[in-house]
Protein backbone atom coordinates (compact mmCIF):
# COMPACT_ATOMS: atom_id res chain seq x y z
CA UNK A 1 0.00 0.00 0.00
CA UNK A 2 1.15 3.27 -0.90
CA UNK A 3 -0.48 5.51 2.10
CA UNK A 4 1.94 5.25 4.78
CA UNK A 5 0.51 5.90 8.00
CA UNK A 6 1.87 8.86 10.47
CA UNK A 7 1.59 7.34 13.78
CA UNK A 8 4.26 8.40 15.92
CA UNK A 9 6.31 9.79 13.16
CA UNK A 10 6.88 13.44 12.95
CA UNK A 11 4.47 14.97 10.35
CA UNK A 12 6.41 15.78 6.92
CA UNK A 13 5.97 19.05 5.65
CA UNK A 14 5.99 17.64 2.01
CA UNK A 15 5.32 13.87 0.46
CA UNK A 16 7.50 13.70 -2.65
CA UNK A 17 6.52 10.57 -4.78
CA UNK A 18 7.75 9.34 -8.04
CA UNK A 19 5.96 8.24 -10.92
CA UNK A 20 5.90 5.53 -12.95
CA UNK A 21 5.95 2.43 -10.96
CA UNK A 22 4.71 4.69 -7.87
CA UNK A 23 1.71 6.36 -8.86
CA UNK A 24 1.01 4.73 -12.28
CA UNK A 25 1.91 2.08 -14.41
CA UNK A 26 1.96 0.62 -18.04
CA UNK A 27 -0.92 -1.17 -19.22
CA UNK A 28 0.30 -4.75 -19.89
CA UNK A 29 4.00 -4.19 -21.39
CA UNK A 30 6.23 -1.70 -22.98
CA UNK A 31 6.77 -4.87 -25.63
CA UNK A 32 2.75 -5.00 -25.87
CA UNK A 33 2.62 -1.18 -26.86
CA UNK A 34 5.19 -0.89 -29.20
CA UNK A 35 4.81 -4.49 -30.77
CA UNK A 36 1.03 -3.80 -31.41
CA UNK A 37 2.00 -0.02 -32.76
CA UNK A 38 4.58 -1.71 -34.99
CA UNK A 39 2.13 -4.06 -35.79
CA UNK A 40 0.06 -1.44 -37.16
CA UNK A 41 3.51 -0.32 -39.54
CA UNK A 42 3.54 -4.08 -40.94
CA UNK A 43 6.01 -4.87 -38.82
CA UNK A 44 5.43 -8.06 -36.45
CA UNK A 45 7.56 -8.69 -33.21
CA UNK A 46 6.81 -11.01 -30.36
CA UNK A 47 6.22 -8.84 -27.67
CA UNK A 48 8.31 -10.58 -25.15
CA UNK A 49 10.70 -10.09 -27.24
CA UNK A 50 10.54 -6.60 -27.57
CA UNK A 51 10.16 -6.10 -23.81
CA UNK A 52 13.54 -7.87 -22.94
CA UNK A 53 15.21 -5.75 -25.99
CA UNK A 54 13.40 -2.31 -24.48
CA UNK A 55 14.52 -2.71 -21.15
CA UNK A 56 18.21 -3.54 -22.59
CA UNK A 57 18.33 -0.64 -24.14
CA UNK A 58 17.11 1.72 -21.53
CA UNK A 59 19.07 0.56 -18.90
CA UNK A 60 22.33 1.15 -21.29
CA UNK A 61 21.09 4.84 -22.48
CA UNK A 62 22.58 7.37 -20.61
CA UNK A 63 20.51 9.62 -18.05
CA UNK A 64 17.19 11.94 -19.30
CA UNK A 65 18.80 14.96 -18.46
CA UNK A 66 19.99 17.33 -20.20
CA UNK A 67 22.40 19.95 -17.85
CA UNK A 68 23.19 23.28 -18.83
CA UNK A 69 20.37 23.47 -22.04
CA UNK A 70 18.12 25.99 -22.63
CA UNK A 71 14.48 25.25 -21.76
CA UNK A 72 13.47 25.82 -25.10
CA UNK A 73 15.84 22.90 -26.49
CA UNK A 74 14.40 20.12 -23.91
CA UNK A 75 11.38 18.56 -25.69
CA UNK A 76 13.44 18.00 -28.59
CA UNK A 77 16.16 16.17 -27.29
CA UNK A 78 13.68 14.35 -24.96
CA UNK A 79 12.52 13.00 -28.35
CA UNK A 80 15.72 12.34 -29.43
CA UNK A 81 16.63 10.55 -26.28
CA UNK A 82 12.90 7.85 -26.85
CA UNK A 83 13.95 7.78 -30.33
CA UNK A 84 17.39 5.95 -29.36
CA UNK A 85 15.92 3.73 -27.64
CA UNK A 86 13.17 2.94 -29.67
CA UNK A 87 15.40 2.25 -32.70
CA UNK A 88 18.12 0.14 -30.56
CA UNK A 89 15.17 -1.84 -29.39
CA UNK A 90 14.29 -2.98 -32.66
CA UNK A 91 17.75 -3.47 -33.66
CA UNK A 92 18.30 -6.32 -31.05
CA UNK A 93 14.98 -8.28 -32.33
CA UNK A 94 16.56 -7.74 -35.85
CA UNK A 95 13.41 -6.21 -37.13
CA UNK A 96 14.43 -2.54 -37.81
CA UNK A 97 14.90 -2.90 -41.28
CA UNK A 98 11.62 -4.25 -41.48
CA UNK A 99 10.13 -0.14 -41.11
CA UNK A 100 8.92 1.52 -44.29
CA UNK A 101 9.65 4.97 -42.59
CA UNK A 102 10.45 4.53 -38.61
CA UNK A 103 10.26 8.19 -37.86
CA UNK A 104 6.55 7.53 -38.60
CA UNK A 105 6.47 5.26 -36.31
CA UNK A 106 8.16 6.43 -33.86
CA UNK A 107 6.09 9.73 -33.87
CA UNK A 108 3.09 7.90 -33.17
CA UNK A 109 4.91 5.87 -30.14
CA UNK A 110 6.34 9.44 -28.43
CA UNK A 111 3.05 10.34 -28.79
CA UNK A 112 0.92 7.73 -27.72
CA UNK A 113 2.60 7.93 -24.03
CA UNK A 114 1.27 11.05 -23.51
CA UNK A 115 -2.02 10.20 -23.10
CA UNK A 116 -4.19 8.15 -21.00
CA UNK A 117 -4.60 4.45 -22.81
CA UNK A 118 -1.52 3.11 -22.26
CA UNK A 119 -1.24 4.12 -18.20
CA UNK A 120 -3.33 3.04 -15.07
CA UNK A 121 -2.92 4.65 -11.68
CA UNK A 122 -2.44 2.08 -9.17
CA UNK A 123 -6.04 1.69 -7.09
CA UNK A 124 -4.70 2.81 -3.60
CA UNK A 125 -3.14 6.29 -5.20
CA UNK A 126 -6.01 9.05 -5.20
CA UNK A 127 -6.93 7.52 -1.63
CA UNK A 128 -3.76 8.16 -0.38
CA UNK A 129 -2.79 11.31 -2.15
CA UNK A 130 -6.51 12.42 -0.39
CA UNK A 131 -5.65 11.11 3.25
CA UNK A 132 -2.31 13.12 3.11
CA UNK A 133 -4.14 16.48 1.59
CA UNK A 134 -6.31 15.96 4.17
CA UNK A 135 -3.98 16.52 6.82
CA UNK A 136 -2.71 19.35 4.85
CA UNK A 137 0.84 17.81 3.62
CA UNK A 138 2.28 19.53 0.61
CA UNK A 139 2.79 16.92 -2.32
CA UNK A 140 5.57 16.65 -4.76
CA UNK A 141 6.86 14.33 -7.62
CA UNK A 142 10.39 13.42 -8.51
CA UNK A 143 10.66 11.16 -11.29
CA UNK A 144 13.46 10.40 -13.96
CA UNK A 145 10.65 11.49 -16.83
CA UNK A 146 10.28 13.73 -19.52
CA UNK A 147 7.72 16.91 -19.83
CA UNK A 148 4.87 14.33 -21.55
CA UNK A 149 4.10 13.74 -17.25
CA UNK A 150 2.69 16.97 -17.50
CA UNK A 151 -0.24 15.45 -19.83
CA UNK A 152 0.23 11.98 -17.94
CA UNK A 153 -1.03 13.50 -14.97
CA UNK A 154 -3.65 15.59 -16.63
CA UNK A 155 -5.27 12.85 -18.28
CA UNK A 156 -5.36 10.03 -15.13
CA UNK A 157 -6.81 13.16 -13.12
CA UNK A 158 -3.73 13.19 -10.83
CA UNK A 159 -2.21 17.04 -11.38
CA UNK A 160 -4.68 18.91 -9.13
CA UNK A 161 -2.99 17.04 -6.11
CA UNK A 162 0.47 18.29 -6.65
CA UNK A 163 2.17 21.52 -5.70
CA UNK A 164 5.29 20.53 -7.38
CA UNK A 165 6.84 19.13 -10.63
CA UNK A 166 9.96 18.22 -11.01
CA UNK A 167 11.56 16.11 -13.46
CA UNK A 168 15.62 14.85 -14.47
CA UNK A 169 14.96 15.94 -18.21
CA UNK A 170 14.48 19.93 -16.84
CA UNK A 171 16.50 19.72 -13.72
CA UNK A 172 19.83 18.92 -15.55
CA UNK A 173 20.29 15.73 -13.39
CA UNK A 174 18.64 12.20 -12.96
CA UNK A 175 17.79 10.13 -9.46
CA UNK A 176 20.35 9.23 -7.67
CA UNK A 177 21.99 12.93 -7.88
CA UNK A 178 21.29 14.68 -5.30
CA UNK A 179 20.65 18.03 -7.48
CA UNK A 180 17.22 16.72 -8.19
CA UNK A 181 15.81 16.51 -4.54
CA UNK A 182 17.35 19.90 -4.00
CA UNK A 183 15.91 21.51 -6.69
CA UNK A 184 12.76 20.22 -5.24
CA UNK A 185 13.10 20.72 -1.87
CA UNK A 186 13.76 24.32 -2.92
CA UNK A 187 10.29 24.31 -4.19
CA UNK A 188 8.39 24.07 -1.35
CA UNK A 189 11.11 26.02 0.88
CA UNK A 190 12.00 22.77 2.98
CA UNK A 191 14.29 21.11 4.90
CA UNK A 192 15.55 17.60 3.72
CA UNK A 193 14.44 16.86 7.48
CA UNK A 194 10.65 17.90 6.88
CA UNK A 195 10.33 15.50 3.66
CA UNK A 196 9.71 12.32 2.87
CA UNK A 197 9.70 10.48 -0.62
CA UNK A 198 8.58 7.21 -2.06
CA UNK A 199 9.38 5.21 -4.69
CA UNK A 200 9.77 2.33 -6.32
CA UNK A 201 13.56 1.84 -6.95
CA UNK A 202 15.67 1.25 -4.19
CA UNK A 203 18.56 2.76 -5.89
CA UNK A 204 16.70 5.90 -7.36
CA UNK A 205 14.83 6.69 -4.85
CA UNK A 206 15.20 5.11 -1.21
CA UNK A 207 19.33 5.97 -1.32
CA UNK A 208 18.96 8.75 -3.72
CA UNK A 209 16.45 10.23 -1.41
CA UNK A 210 17.91 8.72 2.05
CA UNK A 211 21.72 10.53 1.34
CA UNK A 212 20.14 13.76 1.19
CA UNK A 213 18.81 13.52 4.19
CA UNK A 214 14.88 12.51 3.41
CA UNK A 215 13.45 10.48 5.14
CA UNK A 216 12.86 6.96 1.98
CA UNK A 217 10.28 4.34 1.87
CA UNK A 218 10.01 1.88 -0.76
CA UNK A 219 7.19 0.33 -2.32
CA UNK A 220 7.05 -2.88 -3.83
CA UNK A 221 4.78 -2.79 -7.15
Amino acid sequence: MICVELNNMQKPKVIFLDAVGTLFGVKGSVGEIYGTIAASFGVNVEPSQLNKAFFKSFKASPPLAFPNVESCKIPQLEYQWWKIIAYSTFTRVGAVEQFINFDEFFNQLYHYFAQAEPWFVYPDVKNALTHWQNQEIELGIISNFDSRIDSVLKHLELESFFKSLTISSETGFAKPHPSIFTTALEKHDCLASQAWHVGDSIAEDYYGAKAIGITPFLINR
